[in-house]
């Protein structure tokens, strides 16, 4: 679609993975610790440069499956063996080319080595092998104590269970990196990107336009399926975006990037509990505060990623007014973008008119009453407003066929093999 539109598929990996933190504060570093002992030991073992970087991608999002799980703890339980989390994470990105390698080493981060199955040559196998082991590792070091003193219980409990559920050139490979002090300080440490980024292939993973409207498809099916109630919310926005967009003259560059901010403009509600997003009374104070969260992270994550553009400001604003009384920045009228403005009445048309855990979608009359009530009184901008009440019919089908085929994408996704 535009040839010259370059972005880092490690970036994108980076902001997800940021993301997926947000869910548990005890997962926080995790797996970002996972994907530097995992690449050091693919480092130490000599593997190539493309496998090295699915290895190093898989440490960074190998607990993405746990994202719909009611006890998000077990993942960090010490001899946890839950594969369930590994299985919805393999389905959740295999579909994506970019990361189809990453997602086979994800499923099988909790698969333990069987003797005579399988062999070093094995590439899922040995992927596999060694996000197992860099993940138990980082969940047995104590990073509140002296890394070096934990260092021999870490390497005898891997000796106990050598051959029976870790391969030997696995241990081996980490065996020779334990020597090294530096090893244990950096894991402990807060720096760890820059290594990480070194350690991955830039130039045969970039993405262009097209690549990143995938990844951001798939990055909206990771927000949104957590709950039946948000299946389809990005799908609708981005769609309706795009509408609007196309209705102000943006260019079809834009449209395109209007697109992915859509099905990125609430990357930062995996920082809200599900059960805040679908309760059917009304939100506390607490609550709703939490809620205002997600639009800050959305723009925090998304703002590291060299090369997106407006996307992090036409994302994460929608929840700003003209008015200057909205959050999380506090943006006045005449700061507040065009873009942003089109998400803005996007992500507020597809909330009135798709069904809620605490009501009905709204119908045609009451949706135009409240969008035209919230133009008058200063939240969202008049003109663009006016084009989605003019435009109602055709928006809404457009928005309701393009969830359709998103709540149809989720249901095939949690078929009751996965539930």
């Amino acid at each position: 679609m535009d040839a010259d539109f370059k972005v880092s598929m490690s970036d994108m990996v980076i902001a997800l993975s940021k993301a997926i933190d947000l869910v548990n504060p005890k997962l926080t570093g995790h797996h970002q610790r996972v994907a530097y002992i995992a690449g050091r030991i693919s480092e130490s073992m000599k593997l190539d440069i493309y496998k090295r970087t699915n290895i190093i991608f898989a440490g960074y999002l190998h607990d993405v499956g746990a994202i719909s799980l009611t006890d998000k703890d077990v993942i960090l339980t010490f001899d946890n063996e839950d594969t369930i989390h590994a299985e919805v994470g393999y389905k959740l990105l295999n579909t994506l080319s970019e990361l189809q390698l990453a997602a086979n080493y994800i499923r099988e981060h909790h698969t333990p080595y069987q003797k005579g199955k399988g062999c070093l040559e094995d590439s899922l196998l040995l992927g596999g092998q060694i996000l197992y082991l860099a993940d138990r590792v980082d969940i047995l070091l104590d990073r509140s104590k002296d890394p070096l003193a934990q260092k021999d219980n870490i390497l005898n409990w891997l000796k106990e269970r050598t051959g029976n559920k870790f391969m030997p050139e696995v241990v081996e490979a980490f065996k020779e990196l334990a020597h090294q002090e530096s090893f244990w300080f950096d894991i402990v440490s807060s720096n760890l990107e820059s290594q990480l980024k070194r350690m991955t292939g830039y130039i045969i993973f970039e993405l262009d336009l097209d690549g990143l409207t995938s990844v951001g498809r798939i990055f909206s099916q990771i927000i949104d399926f957590r709950s039946r109630f948000t299946a389809t919310h990005s799908s609708g926005v981005a769609s309706a975006a795009v509408f609007l967009a196309d209705k102000m003259s943006f260019s079809g560059r834009e449209k395109g990037l209007m697109r992915i901010a859509g099905y990125l403009h609430d990357l930062g509600k995996l920082a809200v509990p599900s059960e805040i997003l679908e309760k059917r009374g009304q939100l506390s104070t607490t609550e709703f505060a939490l809620v205002k969260t997600h639009t800050y992270y959305t723009y925090r994550i998304l703002e590291k990623v060299s090369g997106l553009e407006k996307i992090p400001v036409w994302a994460a604003l929608h929840h700003e007014r003209l008015d200057g009384k909205g959050y999380p920045f506090r943006v006045n009228g005449k700061d507040l973008s065009l873009g942003s403005r089109i998400m803005a009445v996007a992500d507020v048309f597809t909330a009135l008119t798709e069904n809620r855990p605490y009501r009905e979608g709204m119908n045609k009359s009451k949706t135009t009453k409240i969008l035209r009530l919230m133009a008058e009184n200063g939240a969202i901008d008049p003109e663009i407003t006016a084009i989605a009440i003019c435009c109602f019919d055709e928006l809404n089908r457009l928005c309701r066929s393009e969830q359709l085929i998103a709540l149809d994408e989720y249901e095939k996704f949690w078929q009751p093999e996965m539930k």
